[in-house]
């Protein structure tokens, strides 16, 4: 019968069997008579009945773990999560990230001088010197630092096979073995007497991409160290920075470097060495001559601001230094002609090199001897160039050289004071603050100008670095930080902040002081929210008349220009407070909002982006950064004159101005950019520059309106007009408002809202309503805007690109190949000549920049990597063909011939700015005169 019971899936069908509870219970009942507990047996019985815990309970039911409220009580707020968003590769809690980019220094390290010395010497102004060294790529400015801190720490040493790059603090300058930023260090060096000085230097970056960092240490600094390789010569970056160092009006001293690779690179005789050496300081003197005006600015050993290095092998001396080791050794100087110097050392480190390289055991112990320099057995068992850097150290010493060139050649704070406010202060000296300034009076009204940005380890926030010029800077004072756009007009521009603490800063470490003295470097914190580049700061009370110091003038464009935005769009607001920072932390980069709403940062060159770019995505933003192609800037100019006289209404009909457009002489532009003529002079003194350097008549030499876009644009407004026709005083009394327009037009012309460049508007007539009413601003600006678009597209229109001189050093048998790289890019090459006592050329050439991306790469493939390049904005040229040419049509996809590049160049910059495909005339002109042009039967390629 068991089978009826069950159905074929083996499922129950029989009867129905009593329910398991009643089964439990019976077995209950038996446990519990067998253990004789009656009184549990009741209470289980009572419990069933109650219904308790043999109902089915489903899982989701059941509690298998306390409540959160049971376990942390019931005023702590629990949230649950029901699912879990966070993805199984990050940790549920995240480690402590510590963001460091800097090498620092965990403690102050040992110094061969006290650090309340070095604070005492901050009082005395004649013992400080303010250098900055600068010199050209790899030509050996940090190693020479090196040597210094070496001499000034004894717990510093360099490792036998790697350079200390002591300050090269960023872990991408030490990866790309290139300085990026400018690195103040501070120390107490002896002179050749024994005499201490404090010496405020700062290591500059040698590539060209980076000269804005060398113009903001020059800025504060009383003169400048120019480092040159002694193999290599002047090079590139060598002749810009004399040329910049004249015109910031700092006195010049030149350091030849690497002198050891004249004996052990190229092998010359002694001879030949000298005449080596020699080459070099006539064409630095022959550079000072081009720039300077000053007949008495020449460098040479005999005057004393020439000394002679080699970090390698820890040398360092001048004539002065080393005929005193001469004498000290041999007992006899040598007459001051310094053949006799170059012959010694020459001989010198060769006697030593093939000593030390040859039989060390017998014949070096010979030489030391006679030098009277002992070496331990343990240090001769040392290899070749630690041995002789060694030996040189124990027989040069200390650098006292290099600090006597400085003592004596460059001026202390207090003595270079008048000359350093006249050229870097707007304000007057004939004021109290300037006449405390010219005399460096450490008791005098605080003025302290900031030139660079330093950001902390982190990267979170930064800390102003400048020099104090007059009275004292204390730690925690209230001060007012007065930015550069401040006048004593609009005070806009200004904020009081609280100053933190203060550092005297020494590359990878910093020493904390409480005030710090006119004349001195110093590392401010917390006030570095309102400073954007350079800054002025000053007492909150009693110095209202204080003005600004002039902002950096650099001696490069920054041309190109790359666009920005976050792969992902909410993190938009941790970019810009990416590129906020970025601002701060680089001297000359720019950053904008275009119409279109794309970010956009310039700069001088493809490694210097790399560079902002690296810090915005990993130091200051942490996101991910989509960058557009990189572009560059245009110009727009025009090549002849207005074909008509253009005019414009204002919108209430009541004024009329008429004017037409023409190219400057050639140069001009060049001049007012440098500032060789500038706009705030007097009428007489400005008319006279015109008449004599460019041959303008009187009448228009003195009625030059205004320089435009800004003071020093190169574009220029002249007032044209003739008393008998028009009232002069009428207007005179817009002129403010004419010259607003032009300026607002020259800042972005007609073609693709890029800057005018090199054209002079003339204004020929002039109606102007009498009533004040009717001439406002509202009414003349917008019209003399248009008046000068429709003069300059009447004048014949072309587009101006950025052009970049090229230096190329590359092996004999690579020039042909740099040629070819060159040619497929627009370059073209000026030059090419062997570099006198070495196996390289030296190639130079044009390029334009839009053309210039990837050359460096393209350059290192098609020579194997021999070649080396640099390149730096040049000038401004005219891009071929007509960018109004209609007739011109731009296939997508396809390299442009040479004719059609300004018409592609103008409409793909207008497409990116988000602006109509083609200029449109009529936009510019009023209706009478689209009749006029009608009337003159005009032939037109323009669209209406």
């Amino acid at each position: 019968m068991e089978a009826d019971l069950y159905d074929e899936f083996g499922n129950y069908i029989g009867p129905e069997l009593d329910s398991d509870e009643d089964e439990d219970v019976d077995a209950d009942e038996r446990d519990a008579d067998e253990a004789d507990d009656d009184d549990d047996d009741e209470d289980q019985v009572e419990g069933d009945e109650d219904g308790g815990g043999m109902e089915v309970v489903l899982h989701e039911d059941k509690k298998y773990y306390p409540t959160a409220e049971e376990v942390y009580g019931p005023e702590v707020e629990t949230i649950v999560q029901e699912e879990d968003t966070q993805p199984l590769t990050e940790p549920i809690i995240k480690p402590v990230k510590t963001k460091q980019f800097t090498l620092m220094e965990q403690e102050l390290p040992a110094t061969v001088y006290d650090m309340e010395f070095l604070a005492d010497l901050m009082d005395s102004s004649e013992l400080i010197r303010n250098v900055t060294l600068c010199g050209h790529l790899h030509h050996g400015k940090t190693c020479f630092v090196d040597c210094l801190i070496e001499q000034t720490h004894p717990e510093i040493r360099k490792r036998d096979d790697a350079d200390l790059r002591y300050t090269d603090i960023l872990f991408t300058e030490q990866e790309r073995g290139v300085g990026i930023k400018s690195t103040p260090v501070t120390m107490v060096l002896p002179d050749s007497k024994g005499k201490s000085y404090l010496f405020n230097i700062m290591d500059t970056p040698g590539h060209v991409n980076f000269s804005d960092e060398v113009t903001a240490g020059m800025r504060i600094s009383d003169g400048i160290v120019l480092f040159i390789d002694a193999a290599e010569g002047v090079m590139l970056n060598t002749e810009r920075l004399i040329k910049h160092a004249v015109q910031e009006r700092l006195a010049i001293t030149i350091c030849i470097n690497k002198v050891d690779r004249l004996i052990l690179e190229l092998k010359l005789p002694p001879t030949d060495a000298y005449y080596k050496l020699r080459h070099i300081v006539d064409e630095v003197n022959g550079m000072l001559s081009t720039y300077s005006t000053d007949e008495s600015l020449v460098v040479s050993p005999l005057l004393g601001n020439v000394c002679f290095a080699s970090p390698q092998y820890s040398i360092c001396f001048t004539l002065g230094s080393f005929a005193k080791i001469y004498a000290d050794t041999y007992g006899k100087t040598h007459t001051s002609f310094w053949i006799p110097l170059t012959h010694s050392v020459a001989l010198f480190v060769l006697v030593f090199h093939s000593d030390v390289v040859g039989d060390v055991d017998t014949s070096l112990p010979r030489v030391l001897d006679e030098l009277g320099i002992h070496l331990t057995k343990e240090e001769l068992k040392l290899n070749i160039r630690p041995l002789l850097r060694l030996v040189c150290n124990r027989f040069f010493g200390e650098f006292t050289g290099f600090v006597d060139m400085c003592v004596q050649q460059i001026p202390s704070p207090h003595s270079g004071a008048r000359a350093k406010i006249e050229h870097s202060y707007t304000g007057g000296l004939d004021s109290d603050l300037g006449e405390a300034m010219a005399e460096c009076d450490p008791d005098g009204p605080l003025m302290c100008h900031t030139t660079k940005m330093y950001s902390t380890d982190d990267g979170v926030q930064f800390h102003a670095f400048g020099r104090v010029l007059s009275g004292t800077l204390q730690a925690g004072q209230p001060v007012k930080v007065l930015g550069e756009n401040y006048t004593l007009e609009d005070e806009e521009d200004s904020q009081v902040c609280t100053v933190g603490r203060l550092w005297i800063s020494v590359a990878r470490y910093q020493i904390e002081v409480n005030r710090v003295p006119a004349g001195n470097w110093v590392l401010i914190e917390g006030c570095d929210q309102p400073i954007v580049k350079t800054a002025t700061i000053t007492e909150p009370r009693g110095t209202e008349e204080a003005q600004i110091f002039r902002p950096l003038k650099f001696n490069t464009a920054s041309v190109i220009k790359i666009a920005v935005e976050p792969v992902n769009p909410s993190e938009l607001p941790k970019m810009l407070d990416g590129l906020r920072k970025v601002n701060k932390s680089y001297p000359s980069l720019t950053t904008k909002v275009e119409e279109s709403g794309e970010h956009v940062i310039l700069g001088t060159g493809e490694l210097y982006l790399d560079c902002v770019m690296h810090d915005l995505r990993k130091m200051y933003s942490e996101i991910d950064i989509k960058v557009a192609d990189p572009v560059v800037t245009f110009c727009e100019t025009v090549v002849e004159t207005s074909s008509l006289k253009c005019f414009a209404e204002t919108p209430n009909k009541k004024n009329k101005i008429t004017m037409i457009a023409e190219p400057l002489e050639k140069g001009l532009a060049e001049d007012i950019e440098n500032e060789v003529v500038q706009i705030t002079w007097n009428r007489k003194k400005l008319g006279e520059f015109f008449q004599t350097k460019y041959d303008w008549d009187l009448l228009a030499a003195r009625s030059i309106w205004a320089f435009g876009p800004d003071t020093t644009g190169p574009n220029i407004l002249v007032d044209d007009t003739l008393p008998s026709e028009v009232d002069k005083a009428l207007l005179g009394s817009v002129k403010d408002s004419i010259v607003q327009g032009f300026q607002w037009g020259t800042r972005e012309g007609p073609l693709c809202d890029e800057p005018i460049r090199n054209v002079k508007f003339k204004i020929l007539d002039a109606v102007i309503a009498q009533e004040p009413l009717h001439r406002g601003g509202g009414q003349v600006i917008p019209t003399a805007r248009r008046v000068v678009y429709s003069a300059f597209l009447m004048a014949t229109p072309r587009l101006m690109e950025p052009y970049y001189f090229v230096e190329v050093q590359a092996p004999a048998d690579c020039v042909s190949a740099v040629y070819t790289v060159l040619a497929r890019r627009r370059g073209h090459v000026t030059q090419d000549a062997p570099i006198p006592g070495s196996p390289l050329y030296t190639i130079k050439a044009f390029i334009p920049a839009i053309d210039s991306f990837g050359f460096e790469t393209d350059l290192r493939t098609h020579t194997q990597g021999q070649a080396f390049a640099l390149s730096v904005f040049h000038h401004w040229q005219i891009v071929p063909g007509d960018p109004l040419d209609k007739s011109i049509v731009i296939r997508p996809l396809e390299p442009q011939p040479a004719p059609h590049l300004a018409r592609e160049f103008m409409i793909k910059t207008r497409r990116r700015k988000g602006l109509s495909e083609d200029v449109s005339i009529s936009k510019f002109f009023d209706d009478p005169m689209l009749l006029e042009l009608a009337k003159q039967d005009v032939v037109l390629n323009y669209p209406m």
